[in-house]
């Protein structure tokens, strides 16, 4: 397993409750993905960085769903250049599943 993450600067214009917004109504798109396993979007509580921790079967999964579009969708969104970074995931816990955390 690999563990992305990938982080970007957010305009200043957006508050924390629009990005959060934003981030809700792309989340659907992360549904289906080939060898995507779990994505999580990031907001700091600042407000000034967004991005999210993807975990992958593989790297060259994630190499390819990036660079089919993703990185670019995120510079024209938002107006900055994201960073990847890699991560060998050796191990992972799981604890007990829970109901999924709300956007808010």
């Amino acid at each position: 397993m690999i563990t992305a993450i990938v982080q970007f600067s957010l305009p200043g214009s957006l508050s924390r409750e629009q990005t959060k917004e934003l981030f809700a109504q792309v989340a659907g798109q992360f549904r289906d993905i080939p060898g995507l396993v779990r994505k999580y979007f990031l907001l700091s509580e600042d407000g000034t960085t967004g991005g999210g921790v993807y975990l992958w079967e593989s790297r060259q999964a994630a190499e390819r769903f990036y660079a089919a579009g993703l990185l670019r969708q995120i510079a024209e969104q938002y107006g900055s250049e994201p960073s990847v970074f890699y991560f060998e995931s050796p191990v992972i816990v799981e604890n007990a599943v829970r109901e999924p955390m709300g956007a808010g």
